[in-house]
């Protein structure tokens, strides 16, 4: 009797333990997946405001926005097909891409209000 209620014992919590993790690695993905999310939306944001001002400068042969909408609806297009089944680190790594945009987005808007400075 007392070895078959070791054994239940130890299929319990090995069970609870499994849970544990389970829930927490899954945790930790909804956590990564919001935050993708947020960045995606933060930088389709940007975008929209900064579409204007930078085609007016760099008009259509060289535009940052154009190209980073169509990398934005990249990885949308990505993340409806794979993102229930990602990795972390996949989704760690479209974020960082989506960061990486903003990030180019941002210098172009740094280098136009540079350049219009010694105008005002």
């Amino acid at each position: 009797m007392l070895p078959i209620i070791v054994l239940l014992s130890t299929v319990a919590l090995l069970t609870a333990c499994w849970f544990l993790v389970s829930r927490r690695r899954s945790g930790r993905r909804q956590q990564v997946l919001a935050g993708l999310l947020d960045a995606a939306d933060a930088l389709e944001d940007r975008l929209r405001a900064a579409r204007a001002e930078i085609e007016a400068v760099a008009g259509d042969e060289q535009n940052p926005v154009r190209d980073a909408m169509q990398e934005m609806l990249r990885q949308r297009l990505w993340l409806q097909q794979y993102g229930a089944g990602a990795s972390v680190e996949q989704l760690e790594t479209v974020r960082r891409s989506i960061d990486a945009a903003r990030q180019r987005i941002d210098q172009q808007l740094l280098q136009i209000e540079r350049a219009r400075a010694p105008l005002h």
